[in-house]
């Protein structure tokens, strides 16, 4: 099993950006995949950017795409999203998540809020 850690939320400006990090310890070498998700009030879960563990490919949700960008660093074992151009419609909790060998569903950290004014 592994634990994830977020932090790097905050409030900003439309326009603005954050960058999020998300640590992660225990059975790292299980992981195949790491995604980040937000989910606003009332709003279901979106995924929003994601990375194969190995080789570093990305895929980022429409709505995130040019503006956000996801990168890891194995040797600290931490993901991080770099948002860029910010709009009120970033506002939600940022989750990260990680895929592992032989697990039947992803690990998730405890969130971190990412509040966006006009």
């Amino acid at each position: 099993q592994v634990q994830l850690e977020e932090s790097g939320g905050g409030s900003v400006q439309a326009g603005g950006s954050l960058r999020l990090s998300c640590v992660v310890s225990g059975d790292t070498y299980r992981i195949t995949f790491m995604s980040w998700h937000r989910q606003a009030p009332g709003k279901e879960r979106e995924r929003v950017a994601w990375i194969v563990r190995n080789v570093g490919n990305t895929e980022y949700a429409t709505s995130v795409k040019g503006r956000f960008i996801v990168s890891q660093d194995k040797a600290k074992n931490t993901l991080y999203l770099q948002m860029n151009s910010l709009k009120p419609d970033d506002t939600a909790m940022y989750y990260c998540a990680a895929d592992l060998i032989g697990a039947p569903f992803p690990y998730w950290g405890q969130g971190t809020q990412v509040t966006v004014s006009t």
